[in-house]
């Protein structure tokens, strides 16, 4: 019963810390809402096997022409991964020569990394403006402490002390909410590059098999230039 009551308590204190931040805590009570949402969202998006199917993978290494692409097509149909959108997209085209494929692949590609990154942007405001809500809200508390000593003098030190710690508390939560929400950017950003990296040399090797040895050639012409 002791512990129960000593947790509410600490509870309601820690309520009512972040109540004396005034309105600048409720628009960062947003900001750390969208970012938890967000980063929880893309770390499940962002696993490797919701991108890059294993199945698909294995069945493009074993790729061996007209008599294996319907069965690669089935499993793109079935599987909602981005490798998946890529190799349809290639395979949609294949009467196509290399260069064109390629241009296929790219502007697929392209699409799918817009999918990968959805919502980082939003990350990326939030580790940016919330340590500036944070920095505006202690400016207008130390703004209104210093007013109070205009009026009122500098007697009461404690009563000052306490008004400067009740305004560096929206700078704390806005650091709080910025830096975890910038490193998670970050880790994503580099998350998707790889992702992407890998669809590309999955579906390069399809085209390679779709060409033939004209494939190699070309690919290798565009990788040198």
């Amino acid at each position: 019963m002791d512990l129960q009551l000593l947790e509410i308590e600490s509870l309601q204190h820690a309520v009512d810390v972040l109540a004396q931040g005034g309105w600048p805590m409720a628009a960062l009570a947003i900001c750390s809402l969208m970012g938890a949402t967000v980063i929880i969202e893309r770390a499940v998006a962002l696993r490797r096997r919701a991108v890059i199917d294993p199945k698909l993978v294995a069945t493009i290494e074993v790729y061996n022409g007209d008599t294996s692409t319907q069965r690669l097509l089935d499993l793109c149909n079935r599987s909602p991964t981005s490798l998946a959108h890529v190799v349809k997209e290639v395979l949609d085209a294949r009467h196509l020569d290399v260069p064109h494929l390629r241009e296929v692949m790219n502007a697929a590609g392209r699409v799918e990394v817009g999918r990968l990154k959805r919502g980082l942007t939003l990350l990326e405001i939030i580790a940016g403006v919330s340590p500036l809500i944070g920095l505006l809200g202690t400016v207008l508390g130390m703004f209104t402490v210093f007013n109070a000593i205009t009026a009122h003098g500098i007697g009461d030190a404690q009563v000052l002390s306490g008004g400067i710690s009740k305004a560096l508390i929206t700078t704390i939560a806005g650091l709080c909410i910025g830096i975890p929400a910038l490193a998670f950017h970050s880790w994503f950003s580099k998350r998707v590059e790889d992702l992407a990296s890998e669809i590309q040399g999955h579906a390069t090797r399809l085209i390679l098999k779709l060409g033939g040895t004209d494939a190699a050639g070309v690919v290798g012409e565009q990788e040198e230039s």
